[in-house]
């Protein structure tokens, strides 16, 4: 049976892969930025009407539903949903092989419709059917679960099973392989092997290569006994591209990605210059992320939006106008946000949160380089800056991967900090909110008057809440990486914390306490006296985040890059 779209139907198409696909809170197939970014991406395509499909993994377990104990230790656990609610089984059928069996692979079908009546095909793949055995039945319930001898399996399953699969849903005319990230880089010898002829120069003409990350855990690497044993080593990839993508006895999937991609890019300009010093020799580009402004618009500023820029769910760049809406119509959204979020505050934790206090907000994965607690490095100074220039109430949330100990450790420090703050009394209130998915995220990236980001350069490729944040009048404190390289003016789109990074190099300079001392002295000198003394000032800034931040940071600008410099012929 032909799944193909109808509307995808005797055109050129371009295939999106990615092992995790964030479209809704009520599917879990995410777990963080890239699945987020992925899904604001395929809705970009949808709106914009591009011949686009979406190939990924069903995650039936999804990533995992977090709860805190009363020490204050993240625990982990399935997150049931039902794939019959949300998407549609098809009875295509294709075999890939792990550790030499064979292991059959179906596909579920979600449509993401665009804002002008466009459709746009995701494609989930699926091991749990009749005839595997009962371990191959697991190998799609997990997103990132298990060891490295799962995630190879997922790997194959996404990038060899996923265009297999799209062969035998009647895809026969491919443009473009976008590969989101390592995870689908064996799609390219599938391509070099069954499509192509062994011809590289072929592959490369269909494939597009992406990488996320400058941190080196977050490039995919196998060991290569583990590497022959799951997919055949070099019974399976041809030597003359085998021997392009071992190191040091790992196979690296970066690599495999990079060498058959015609196209490869960072996603900031920044990241892009750190990936060409980790991949020397390989030409990078940089497209900045954005984000899909029709999923993290607040209700509330959707509503100011269609007042006074009536284009704007079609026309982002219509949020350079922001600087004409009226401040008190603006303040007037924000706090309809912002008692949202108080009240979701109060009824999860009882904390007495205020909607008229200054809010800090922090959300993202727990992780050592995103450093959660920079803002707790001196909690008695915090506490002094409360006391001083005014109330301070904070909001973190966020996940630790399940394997990253420290990770999970951070979280329980924060835990631990604002049990202690709020004991205490006074001016300093601080909560930890369990269980961050899409849903609580939009909450709080309207509602929080700040939007905290402290990456430890230069490891954050891009980021994108400060950018959902910014499109609801968040702006943004940060360390200068990523996007907020190219986001940043001092005072009119937020704060920066430190300085720009040297040209060339990985220098780390400023030390921790160096930028947590200007955390704090922003705080108390300009952020906080300006939030309580002067409202028209901070409304200014809030219009700049959005003319400025919001008009350009978005997946609509950002897919038509993609079109004009990278799915060409």
């Amino acid at each position: 049976m032909n799944g193909a779209d109808g509307q995808q139907q005797g055109k050129k198409v371009i295939a999106y892969f990615s092992m995790e696909v964030g479209i809704s809170h009520t599917m879990p197939t995410y777990s963080g930025g890239l699945g987020i970014l992925a899904g604001d991406t395929l809705k970009s395509f949808a709106d914009i009407g591009l011949p686009v499909i979406g190939v990924t993994l069903l995650n039936e377990k999804g990533y995992f539903f977090q709860t805190i104990d009363e020490n204050g230790w993240q625990r982990e656990q399935p997150f049931n949903w039902n794939p019959h609610e949300r998407l549609v089984p098809l009875p295509n059928i294709i075999t890939v092989h792990i550790e030499g069996r064979p292991v059959q692979v179906r596909a579920w079908k979600h449509l993401i419709h665009g804002v002008k009546g466009n459709s746009l095909p995701v494609y989930f793949l699926d091991t749990n059917i009749d005839g595997n055995t009962d371990h191959d039945r697991t190998l799609t319930k997990h997103l990132y679960g298990g060891d490295r001898r799962y995630r190879l399996s997922q790997e194959i399953i996404l990038g060899i099973g996923g265009t297999r699969m799209l062969q035998s849903l009647g895809y026969h005319d491919i443009k473009k392989y976008h590969m989101n990230e390592g995870h689908a880089a064996l799609l390219a010898v599938e391509l070099y092997k069954n499509v192509c002829d062994r011809d590289a120069e072929a592959v490369r003409k269909k494939c597009v290569f992406t990488t996320h990350t400058p941190v080196a855990a977050g490039h995919d690497r196998f060991d290569e006994p583990l590497f022959d044993q799951v997919i055949g080593g070099k019974d399976y990839i041809p030597g003359e591209v085998y021997e392009r993508i071992v190191e040091d006895g790992k196979v690296n999937m970066t690599l495999l990605g990079l060498h058959l991609s015609g196209h490869v890019n960072g996603v900031a300009k920044r990241h892009g210059e750190v990936s060409k010093h980790m991949f020397p020799g390989h030409h990078i580009d940089a497209i900045t992320n954005g984000i899909h402004h029709l999923t993290w618009a607040a209700p509330a500023f959707q509503e100011l939006y269609d007042k006074h820029l009536p284009d704007w769910r079609t026309d982002p760049y219509s949020f350079r106008n922001a600087l004409s809406i009226k401040s008190e119509e603006l303040q007037a959204a924000k706090e309809a946000a912002k008692r949202k979020l108080i009240n979701e505050v109060n009824r999860r934790t009882n904390a007495g949160f205020d909607h008229r206090r200054f809010t800090i907000g922090y959300a993202r994965r727990f992780t050592t380089y995103k450093r959660p607690g920079l803002l707790l490095f001196d909690l008695e100074r915090l506490k002094r800056v409360a006391e001083n220039v005014g109330d301070v109430q904070v909001i973190f949330a966020g996940k630790a991967h399940t394997q990253d100990q420290r990770g999970k450790e951070l979280i329980q420090e924060v835990w631990q900090a604002a049990r202690e703050v709020n004991a205490q009394g006074g001016k300093l209130k601080m909560v930890f909110l369990e269980h961050y998915d899409m849903e609580l995220a939009k909450t709080m990236i309207a509602g929080c008057d700040v939007w905290l980001n402290n990456p430890q350069r230069p490891y954050e490729a891009s980021g994108t809440s400060g950018m959902k944040a910014a499109l609801n009048a968040t702006p943004q404190l940060s360390t200068l990486d990523g996007w907020w390289l190219e986001g940043h003016i001092e005072g009119v789109t937020g704060w920066k914390i430190g300085p720009a990074p040297k040209e060339q190099g990985y220098e780390q300079d400023p030390t921790p306490d160096d930028e947590a001392d200007e955390l704090y002295r922003k705080l108390e000198e300009t952020i906080i006296p300006l939030y309580y003394g002067d409202k028209h000032e901070w409304a200014r800034v809030m219009k700049h985040c959005i003319a400025i931040n919001a008009s350009f940071f978005n997946t609509y600008r950002m897919v038509q890059q993609y079109l004009a410099t990278t799915y060409q012929d």
